[in-house]
């Protein structure tokens, strides 16, 4: 029987557990990897920077919209760009996957492999983790990072800052609107919700340039500034005419009947970053200034509004 075409009952765990082990590679940062009760890291300087996420079939991913290595490139992105939020880089990550018997061994070996390209872009290694049976696949992981300044917190943000965006923004929600209709294209915008495009880079940049919070839009803009918004005590304003609307999205909302600045606004798992700066100077290359931080007026009145009004529809995402 060929590896890949077993099912994990007739490979058996520990096996898998080594195979999956042989795909991960392992960096400076790690002295003791997989293969012990614990991994043993080496911090040389600076904050460590933990986050934990999951992931669970359809829920956050389905297999008949996404193959094995887009599901593992989506699961670590998901996990690295919540350091890069902070204005840190991560190193290590710790994966836990829960699974079907009847999974085929290939499914995951390719899962693997996506995911430690992904850490590949940042230079993370995968250093531990588990494998337990399930009825359906859920995916846990723990990644961990390190700060060489005072992190970006959510809660910085003062009236008079400005609000700017990085990253790829709409595109993914544009995908899934796509797939929930049955269709695979615009192809750019399928491939966006499949393997997001986080910018691994402007979280340290942000930072270095002064940034007084940040986040990474994971839920939805309008949603994740809400976020900062409620942890710093101010109001937000997002400006409208400050997006330009790519066609790719522009032609989904007209054949789905949308407001194609919804895509945008309310959008989700592109893992852009948003961030608040004390003046639009100190703004870093690459970042669009989308709206301004206010003092709390009414504190009855919605945290984050668009052009002055309250948006009229939902925020983003919400398990619950």
């Amino acid at each position: 029987m060929q590896l890949r075409e077993g099912t994990l009952a007739e490979v058996g765990e520990f096996a898998m557990i080594g195979e999956l082990t042989r795909l991960f590679e392992q960096h400076d940062q790690v002295l003791v990897g997989p293969g012990d009760d614990a991994a043993v890291l080496r911090i040389r300087n600076g904050h460590v920077v933990v986050s934990t996420d999951m992931l669970v079939e359809n829920q956050h991913f389905r297999r008949d919209w996404a193959d094995a290595a887009d599901v593992g490139h989506r699961s670590a992105a998901a996990n690295l760009s919540d350091v890069n939020a902070m204005g840190g880089r991560a190193h290590s990550l710790t994966l836990a996957i829960a699974a079907p018997a009847d999974l085929k061994a290939g499914w995951l070996l390719d899962f693997a492999a996506g995911f430690a390209a992904e850490a590949a872009a940042v230079g993370a290694s995968v250093v531990g983790g588990d494998l337990t049976r399930a009825d359906s696949i859920t995916i846990a992981v723990t990644v961990l990072g390190a700060c060489t300044q005072a992190p970006v917190l959510r809660s910085g943000a003062s009236p008079g800052d400005v609000v700017a965006l990085t990253g790829r923004q709409g595109w993914a929600a544009g995908g899934l609107a796509v797939l929930g209709r049955g269709f695979r294209s615009p192809r750019v915008l399928v491939d966006a919700y499949r393997r997001p495009e986080p910018p691994y880079d402007a979280g340290l940049v942000a930072a270095e340039a002064g940034a007084t919070a940040m986040i990474d839009v994971s839920d939805g803009l309008l949603a994740d500034l809400g976020h900062i918004a409620t942890a710093s005590g101010v109001a937000i304003d997002v400006r409208s005419s400050s997006f330009e609307v790519p066609e790719p999205l522009q032609a989904v909302a007209a054949a789905t009947g949308a407001d194609p600045i919804s895509f945008i606004l309310t959008g989700g798992d592109d893992h852009a970053l948003v961030a608040t700066f004390p003046a639009a100077s100190a703004v870093p290359a690459g970042w669009q200034v989308i709206g301004e931080v206010r003092a709390i007026g009414d504190p009855e009145a919605v945290p984050v509004t668009v052009d002055g009004a309250p948006h009229d529809a939902p925020a983003g995402w919400t398990h619950f």
